[in-house]
């Protein structure tokens, strides 16, 4: 049989090549892996979008589901482990990237960078008098999730000189220790904060964490950077808030639908900076990603459990 393995969404041209080494032919492209030879395959990398029960029925031989990066809520777990199919992810290989790139819109904001080049390609070299612009030190970052990328974008706005406080179990002390405030709830941190940032995951509690009433408790100049995952903001009571300058605007690399519609109010907003969920996808990061994955191909392919194993409980069940 000749092995192959979906790849929807590209990745990096090396996990490409390291599949290939591997006896392993890469299916890159939607249409290409629609059309795919059910029979053949064996694995799919999956970057974004849904992998649904009925489709992993459809593939009588597919053992492996690699998720390229964290968040497994397109993947319908509950079916794969009731087929004997492995699910892993990529964590901490785009750690680093995603905690740049939220610093990267707290700049793009409080520099008010798109409308500044914006004007300078209209010829428009007098919005440098309009004032609206504001440094990052002294200032109050507020961090929802203190995961990997929670730690690093924290670690970042120190060296800033920003004040750091963190919503998080873990204890005052420790914090303390890490030159890092604690803060008392979500929404104290919400009140304080100048900058806040989200890096929490998308589970049921953390559905719309930030909804209408949050969004009151924020001051009218600060600004919402959101990196993590769409569902955590209810974009509704966002857009109203940005229309109304409840507060001063929004950095987003996440939404709640994907791609974002042409149609949102969001995209209209010029207190908004929008980006394509592309945190993830600085080079490196990228490399170590597909890097990741295909080894967990390869490791579940050869009897091997993957150390970022989803469903372990399948394990000695899985297909063969």
């Amino acid at each position: 049989m000749n092995k192959t393995c979906l790849i929807p969404q590209p990745i990096h041209l090396s996990g490409l090549q390291q599949l290939r080494e591997n006896g392993i032919e890469p299916l890159v492209g939607e249409a290409v892996c629609e059309d795919a030879r059910a029979e053949n395959v064996v694995a799919a990398i999956y970057r974004s979008g849904q992998f649904s029960r009925t489709r992993m029925v459809q593939l009588p031989n597919l053992r492996a589901i690699a998720v390229h990066g964290v968040g497994i809520d397109g993947i319908d777990l509950a079916a794969a482990s009731a087929l004997g199919i492995v699910v892993f992810n990529t964590p901490g290989a785009n750690n680093r990237s995603v905690a740049e790139h939220a610093l990267g819109l707290m700049f793009a904001l409080t520099k008010r960078l798109p409308a500044a080049d914006s004007a300078v390609r209209k010829g428009e070299f007098s919005f440098r008098f309009q004032g609206g612009l504001s440094e990052l030190f002294g200032a109050t970052l507020g961090i929802v999730g203190f995961g990997a990328i929670g730690q690093i974008v924290a670690t970042l706005a120190q060296a800033m000189g920003m004040r750091v406080q963190v919503l998080t179990r873990r204890s005052a002390e420790e914090l303390a220790a890490l030159g890092l405030h604690k803060a008392h709830s979500l929404q104290s941190l919400l009140a304080e904060s100048d900058i806040v940032s989200l890096h929490a995951p998308s589970l049921p509690e953390t559905q719309n964490l930030i909804g209408a009433a949050e969004l009151a408790l924020m001051k009218k100049s600060a600004f919402l950077i959101n990196t993590s995952r769409g569902a955590l903001i209810d974009e509704p009571a966002l857009i109203h808030a940005l229309q109304n300058a409840e507060i001063a605007g929004a950095g987003l690399d996440v939404f709640a639908v994907e791609p974002l519609p042409a149609s949102s109010p969001l995209t209209t907003l010029p207190n908004v900076v929008l980006t394509p969920h592309a945190a993830a996808s600085a080079e490196q990061a990228l490399m170590r990603m597909a890097s990741a994955a295909v080894s967990g191909v390869i490791e579940t392919l050869q009897d091997c459990c993957p150390a970022s194993i989803i469903n372990p409980e399948i394990w000695e069940t899985r297909r063969r």
